[in-house]
């Protein structure tokens, strides 16, 4: 493995090395991805790769390595070179039985550094390092201090295969994305599309405009079950008896009779309390459950042997994040996105195979 400060020899052991049109090889490169990953500063991860790898490199340079690379699976997705290494044919939830491919999509917010803290930065900048090292592209800072970006994840029954992607654009970026990735692992063929999710309507509209051909959509238990929460809470007092037999109550109704069955227990609490904002509260559980009433037959999903929570989606949320939101930590949209990218890659079990061919192209 081979890296300098500037470009490499034109040597042959150079072009094996992959150095030739770049300082870093490829093998550099994956250990400098895999050190960004650990889930430490850039500083820490320089450190770590010095001390385990005897590759000596700043964290400055560190990050620009990690997310050039980044930015090269993005492209490579949207080229389609870099994809699922498997397919709804793949998905059978048992030998000789149906092909189920899973969905699910969910939003979490990342540390983004807003205009100002961009301009303290420069400001600063300019101040130690007047016209030294290489010009930095000038990027926007945001508006806030955190942005959603947005995850969509596909897997089957069992979750031995799992897929997932990741942008920093708005939910039509994502659904893009998402029907391109879907048509990868040919949905159209699978025997049973389900999609689990909360029910936010972003995610409802994009699974009903980009991905229609999935027959069931479930909304995540957990996630009713804390607006069911909120109104107990609302209704009977934060922390009482009363507010945890409600929630008791309304969770035995739809695991027994589904969204019909919560209904009809939001409507007869709602007829026998008195005050304005209880009602009001109740009220409220009851649009968000009339909006999703057939997202919520759970007996007949549990029946049909149909996951209702997202787990696996959660999970992705979390992973493909854990880089971005360490203490302290603060990104650019762009590079932001491209960390996720790299994160994504290895949590979706393809960061062997897309080494591998990096090393094939090199050689």
């Amino acid at each position: 493995m081979y890296a300098a400060r500037c470009g490499g020899t034109v040597l042959p052991p150079d072009e094996w090395l992959g150095v030739a049109r770049s300082s870093v090889s490829v093998g550099a490169r994956e250990l400098c991805c895999r050190a960004t990953m650990a889930g430490v500063s850039f500083k820490k991860a320089a450190e770590n790769l010095e001390r385990l790898a005897q590759i000596r490199v700043s964290p400055e340079r560190l990050r620009e390595v990690a997310e050039a690379e980044g930015r090269a699976v993005l492209a490579a997705t949207q080229e389609g070179t870099v994809g699922p290494d498997w397919t709804a044919e793949d998905c059978r939830v048992r030998p000789g039985g149906p092909t189920r491919l899973m969905v699910g999509c969910d939003g979490v917010l990342v540390p983004v550094v807003t205009a100002e803290e961009k301009r303290k930065r420069r400001a600063h900048r300019r101040r130690r390092t007047k016209n030294r090292g290489r010009p930095r592209s000038r990027q926007r800072g945001a508006d806030q201090r955190y942005k959603e970006f947005k995850i969509a994840a596909f897997y089957d029954a069992s979750h031995a295969h799992q897929y997932a992607i990741g942008t920093a654009g708005n939910h039509d970026v994502l659904g893009r994305r998402m029907r391109r990735e879907a048509a990868k692992l040919r949905i159209g063929e699978a025997q049973e599309t389900v999609a689990v999710s909360d029910g936010a309507e972003w995610i409802q509209h994009q699974f009903r405009t980009r991905l229609p051909m999935i027959q069931v959509r479930i909304l995540d238990y957990f996630h009713l079950m804390e607006h069911v929460g909120v109104a107990a809470a609302g209704c009977f007092g934060e922390g009482t008896s009363g507010a945890a037999g409600w929630r008791e109550a309304a969770a035995q109704a739809v695991n027994d009779e589904g969204g019909s069955g919560l209904l009809a227990q939001i409507v007869q609490t709602r007829r026998s309390v008195r005050s304005p904002a209880k009602r009001e509260t109740l009220r409220k559980l009851e649009q968000y459950v009339v909006k999703r009433v057939e997202m919520l037959d759970y007996p007949a999903f549990r029946a049909q042997g149909f996951d209702i929570g997202s787990g696996p989606t959660e999970a992705f949320c979390k992973t493909l994040t854990r880089r971005l939101k360490g203490s302290g930590m603060r990104w650019d949209r762009p590079n932001a996105e491209a960390i996720m990218a790299l994160a994504a890659l290895d949590h979706s079990h393809l960061w062997n195979g897309y080494w591998t061919r990096q090393r094939k192209v090199a050689a």
